[in-house]
């Protein structure tokens, strides 16, 4: 479906004076995120364009512009940075793309909270909480283009969820403010759990203004690689580290077939040595080489960010997560993709060693450290050699039904069918009140069905 150009006129005509665009390139921009790590979601996504991109400075043109939808009928998808992989802020039924970067201010910084606008890119909240001694709890690989909102909506967890959990976890979110697409917008303010009902739901039920974000003490983060004779060797350090208490913020554990991809890393990352890539206190580092050397490694690359960036380095925050599998799309597109998987609890590595026994060549290794509801819990990004759609959900299967992981879909565009696997009643019962007309970003729930929507009021 696509709004019709009498419709469109009308629903620009309502806006004023606020920035608005329909240049063909800038649209085809604006309506891309990284889904193309999928070839899956290339085949479904490529060639869904926004009809006109709308980029409000404050508030109050955020609430024109959901007015204007809300009386017209327009759909209307909310983007930030775009360094999303599901397709979260694509277009799938035309309409308006609002872009959320203008609304960018850092409102305010006090101990252990920032609060900031939804466009606010990571990487300049990150500078604004440095000036006072403190950084996020947690971020995405992409920070120095992702934005809070952006990462709120479409994100679950990144560096840092070694120590503060998930972002649902532990207060990492206190409070966010959300303006409904209604003729008459509202602003919601919700706090404490009622934060869930936007949080992950892909900018679906409501438009995400501002919020607040948990701060934690400013460290100098050693970047370091540690270099081990076997996989699993690798993965039995991290895990010691977890249990001991190695004061880190990242341990990243990838295998050395994926070395040939991380070319600025060649001489502290060689493809005869598997390595954990970390982020260690200072103070820690002693520990950080005793331990080393208990489980016969060697440390390779020890640096703070300054040295790393000066010497033209990744940091170690861009050696994980699905910055992995950027890696080795950039070195040979088109050849990778990944899959997201939790591994059961208590974690074996032995379960990992027999599904790399299984695949061969097939999947190449990636495990994430972290915390979930307080307690250790194992990912893994895997790579993924790309043949056919159904041998990537054949390997789904192997590895949920003979191994008990659980696999969170990076190929599909619905927030169930992806990550939360069951509908989230109280995200659809939000959606009721905030987007009655079923009008944000449609396509991306199945938990909301047509038959849900109030009509679009009679001009």
């Amino acid at each position: 479906m696509t709004v019709s150009p009498e419709t469109l006129t009308a629903f620009r005509a309502d806006l004023g004076t606020i920035r608005a665009h329909d240049d063909a390139k800038q649209l085809e921009a604006r309506s891309k995120d990284y889904y193309w790590y999928s070839p899956i979601l290339s085949a479904q996504l490529d060639g869904k364009i926004g009809q006109l991109l709308v980029m409000p400075e404050t508030e109050a043109e955020v609430m024109t512009i959901a007015a204007a939808a809300a009386r017209h009928g327009v759909p209307l998808t909310v983007r930030g940075g775009g360094t999303g992989n599901y397709g979260q802020c694509v277009p799938m039924d035309g309409g308006a793309i609002l872009d959320i970067t203008r609304l960018n201010r850092v409102l305010d910084v006090a101990p252990g909270r920032v609060v900031c606008e939804a466009g606010a890119r990571i990487a300049q909240v990150e500078d604004a909480a440095a000036a006072t001694g403190q950084m996020l709890t947690m971020f995405p690989s992409t920070k120095r283009h992702a934005t809070m909102g952006g990462f709120i909506a479409g994100g679950s967890g990144g560096i840092g969820s070694l120590r503060h959990g998930m972002l649902r976890d532990n207060g990492n979110l206190s409070y966010i403010r959300v303006v409904t697409v209604e003729p008459q917008p509202q602003i919601i303010e919700l706090r404490g759990s009622d934060i869930q009902k936007v949080q992950h739901a892909y900018g679906t039920n409501g438009i995400i203004t501002r919020l607040d974000y948990a701060l934690s003490p400013l460290t100098d983060w050693q970047h370091t690689i540690a270099l081990f004779p076997g996989y699993d060797v690798a993965l039995r350090f991290a895990q010691a580290a977890q249990t001991r208490g190695l004061d880190a913020y990242l341990l990243t554990v990838v295998e050395r077939r994926i070395a040939q991809f991380y070319k600025r890393l060649t001489d502290v990352f060689p493809p005869d040595r598997d390595g954990v890539f970390a982020m260690i206190a200072p103070a820690a580092m002693d520990d950080l080489a005793a331990l080393v050397a208990e489980f016969g490694g060697s440390i390779s690359l020890a640096k703070s960010l300054a040295v790393i960036e000066a010497e033209n380095l990744p940091p170690a925050w861009e050696c994980g997560w699905n910055h992995t599998t950027l890696q080795a799309l950039k070195h040979e597109p088109g050849v990778w993709t990944y899959l997201q998987v939790a591994y059961p609890r208590p974690f074996d590595p032995a379960l990992v060693m027999a599904q790399m026994a299984r695949y061969g060549d097939e999947v190449y290794m990636h495990h994430e450290m972290a915390r979930m509801r307080g307690d250790i819990q194992i990912f893994a990004l895997p790579l993924l050699r790309w043949s056919t759609p159904e041998r990537i959900y054949q390997i789904i299967d192997e590895m949920e039904r003979l191994d008990g992981c659980t696999v969170y879909d990076p190929h599909v565009v619905t927030i169930e069918d992806g990550g939360m696997k069951d509908i989230d009643g109280s995200q659809i019962a939000f959606k009721r009140q905030a987007d009655p007309y079923g009008l944000m970003n449609p396509g991306k729930t199945r938990g909301w069905t047509a038959d849900m929507a109030r009509p679009v009021p009679a001009e």
